[in-house]
């Protein structure tokens, strides 16, 4: 199922917590190579989860991760705006209606559908918080499920090239992106809305931030 939790409520879930800084160190430390922190029991993260993030995670039926991605405002401090401005030909993005999205992690051997899930959850919060887009920066790697999901984004500026380019990109939500991804997530839209309504969210700038 999709969890929508803020990080000062992460800690009401422990196991999924864990496994989720574990997944993440073990898919951009391990098997990306990408130089980020790692502490002493095997979780990765940041100084943007330091900001109180809402994630969006795919919880397995045991209860531990199985997906997340890490959403911000870009009203506020942002990974894109603070070290990929290269990409943004317009500049830093400071919009409320606009969140950037970082962090997509796949937990080990998780099923494909699972990425279209957690997509159709970011579609959620797009809808009921009333945002408009979502900016983030990916890979070559990422570009292929994008379109394998149905989403892909409009491309805002690009670095590099073959496997080594990456891009900034902005995704929005029209009525047939949603229908698409939910097939491909293999889930109905009315179960993914209940889902997101069942988090009650507050509102976002309402939010404290919380240390790392």
């Amino acid at each position: 199922m999709l969890r929508f939790i803020y990080r000062t409520d992460i800690s009401n879930y422990p196991d999924l917590a864990h496994s989720m800084h574990r997944d993440r160190a073990d898919q951009f430390a391990r098997r990306l190579g990408w130089e980020v922190t790692v502490d002493a029991n095997g979780e990765e993260r940041d100084a943007y989860d330091a900001l109180n993030p809402l994630y969006v995670i795919w919880q397995r039926p045991d209860g531990l991760h199985g997906g997340s991605m890490r959403l911000l405002p870009t009203a506020g401090r942002t990974m894109i705006n603070e070290h990929f401005q290269h990409l943004l030909p317009s500049g830093p993005v400071h919009a409320r209606d606009t969140w950037e999205c970082t962090r997509f992690c796949l937990a080990p051997g998780a099923a494909a559908h699972v990425a279209a899930a957690l997509m159709l959850g970011g579609g959620e919060v797009l809808r009921g918080l009333g945002l408009r887009h979502y900016i983030g920066v990916f890979d070559a790697r990422m570009e292929r499920i994008y379109r394998f999901i149905g989403s892909a984004p409009e491309v805002l500026g690009q670095d590099g090239t073959g496997r080594d380019r990456v891009s900034a990109g902005l995704w929005g939500l029209t009525d047939a992106d949603r229908a698409r991804v939910a097939r491909r997530a293999r889930l109905s839209t009315d179960i993914s809305e209940l889902w997101f309504r069942r988090a009650a969210l507050a509102a976002p700038m309402a939010r404290p931030r919380v240390a790392a």
